[in-house]
Parts: C-alpha cells; sequence; structure tokens
C-alpha cells in the first residue's frame, strides 16, 4: 500500500461507475462517512465471503448512517449478477482500469500457483465526511473483517 496513504489525511478522489446505474464520487460523498473496501474479483470464495458478511452487516451501517461500497476490476454487468447472486444490499464500483485501486496503492504483484499477475490487494479504508481516511485495513482476511469496520464506526 502507497506509503501517502495514512490516516487522517485525505483520502484519493475516485469517481467510477456503480451498480445502481450512476457514477459514484469521493467528491458526490463528502458530507457523510463512508466504507471503501476493495476486493480483487466479483464470485470468487473469499471475496464472496467479505461480500456477504457486508451484507449480514449492512442493516447495522445502514442504521449508523454509513453507506458501503465494495470496489473491484469486474464490469458494473459482472457486479449485478455478482449483487443478484448473493442479494447483495450495496453498491459495487467497477474500476476497470485499476486505476483507482492503483491511487489506493492496492494494484500489486501478486503470485498463484507459481504465476505472478498483478491484481487488487484486498484492503478497506473508512474515509470520514471530510473525505479523510479515518481507518485503513490493509491486507484484509475476509471471515469477520465486516463487524471489525463496523466496531471501527462505532468509535468514530
Amino acid at each position: 500500500m502507497s506509503e501517502t496513504l495514512q490516516e487522517g489525511k485525505k483520502a484519493p478522489a475516485f469517481d467510477l461507475p456503480a451498480s445502481g446505474g450512476v457514477n459514484v464520487s469521493l467528491k458526490g460523498l463528502k458530507g457523510k462517512p463512508f466504507v471503501l473496501y476493495f476486493y480483487p474479483k466479483d464470485d470468487t470464495p473469499g471475496c464472496t465471503v467479505e461480500a456477504c458478511e457486508f451484507g449480514s452487516g449492512f442493516p447495522a451501517f445502514e442504521k449508523l448512517g454509513v453507506p458501503v461500497y465494495g470496489v473491484s476490476p469486474d464490469s458494473v454487468a459482472s457486479h449485478l449478477k455478482f449483487i443478484k447472486k448473493f442479494n447483495l444490499p450495496f453498491t459495487l464500483l467497477a474500476d476497470e482500469d485499476h486505476a483507482v485501486a492503483e491511487a489506493y496503492g492496492l494494484w500489486v504483484e501478486k503470485t498463484m500457483f507459481g504465476n505472478t499477475y498483478m491484481g487488487v490487494q484486498r484492503a478497506t479504508f473508512l474515509v470520514d465526511a471530510e473525505g479523510k481516511l479515518a481507518k485503513i485495513w490493509p491486507k484484509v482476511k475476509p471471515e469477520g473483517h465486516a463487524q471489525e469496520v463496523l466496531e471501527a464506526i462505532k468509535q468514530l
């Protein structure tokens, strides 16, 4: 993750197509805190666990007034299938050229089965109402993560 991304610093700007049919941007979200979580790929085991946990906890996030946005390099069409398959109640953002993942320092070299490739490192950011990074979770483990984020929001 980028050295410039630190808690208390301004979140990198973004403007991405969303599963809801409109674009979502940092500028458009100013004035309310939100969760931005980056994940590698729709409908894969770890990503599904993470998405479903955020989905299960969504009413608690809603009650606190903190929307959740998932970001991956998948297309909006892929996101819509993923949302439908798992009944996800939050918005997914399509970072198809991975520019936002790069801005957040999450487009990294990965290795699987001896093959090296570029992909998204799983991480989560809690952005405050002023657009600053209130909390950063680098290299997230999917199981139990949504609850961890929820607890942090309660501390805001």
